[in-house]
């Protein structure tokens, strides 16, 4: 199975889920790879986002505490570090701020992009998977490297008490794993 096949899958079997909401930039409008990935999600459940990524993470948090699971998308993990005092100094520490009575879920669903066909420069292909694991303290955060990685990450996830990140690698979006 292609690495954007299990993409796929895993956002269809996401978007049965009741409670799931999308939201993100160009998910509901073509933009970047990760649109395709998400041909299997129901348009109502998906909300088209600015480029306003501290905004972002604050309504996925905020749709979190009222009882949806959102899942929200940030196309390149360059632009998901725009949102760390909302995911480092919020979503992250929300648990202990009110004494274990809340612990809202979020799956984060980002990339490290692509260096080719063409290299998009230094703010569109970087890996902060480090910085992000030293600064989160309750959220983990899961690379996934294969199809198959994807696949059982994303299923994970699911069944995950709190919020993850899951990183992926558009460089495989093409490749059989």
């Amino acid at each position: 199975m292609k690495y954007k096949d299990a993409l796929t899958t895993s956002m269809t079997l996401l978007g049965q889920v009741d409670n799931t909401i999308f939201l993100g930039q160009s998910i509901v409008y073509p933009g970047h790879a990760m649109f395709h990935t998400l041909r299997g999600v129901p348009l109502e459940k998906k909300i088209e986002m600015p480029v306003a990524e501290e905004l972002q993470m604050g309504i996925s948090a905020g749709l979190a505490l009222e009882g949806y699971l959102p899942i929200s998308i940030f196309p390149r993990m360059d632009f998901l570090m725009c949102c760390m005092n909302q995911l480092v100094n919020h979503l992250d520490k929300i648990e202990q701020m009110s004494c274990g009575q809340y612990r809202p879920k979020v799956i984060i669903r980002t990339s490290i992009g692509s260096v080719s066909p063409l290299n998009p420069g230094p703010q569109h292909c970087q890996d902060h998977i480090g910085t992000l694991r030293k600064a989160l303290k309750n959220i983990p955060v899961w690379a996934c490297k294969s199809s198959q990685g994807v696949l059982l990450n994303y299923e994970v996830a699911m069944k995950y008490e709190g919020s993850v990140v899951l990183v992926e690698y558009t460089d495989l979006y093409e490749e059989e794993s």
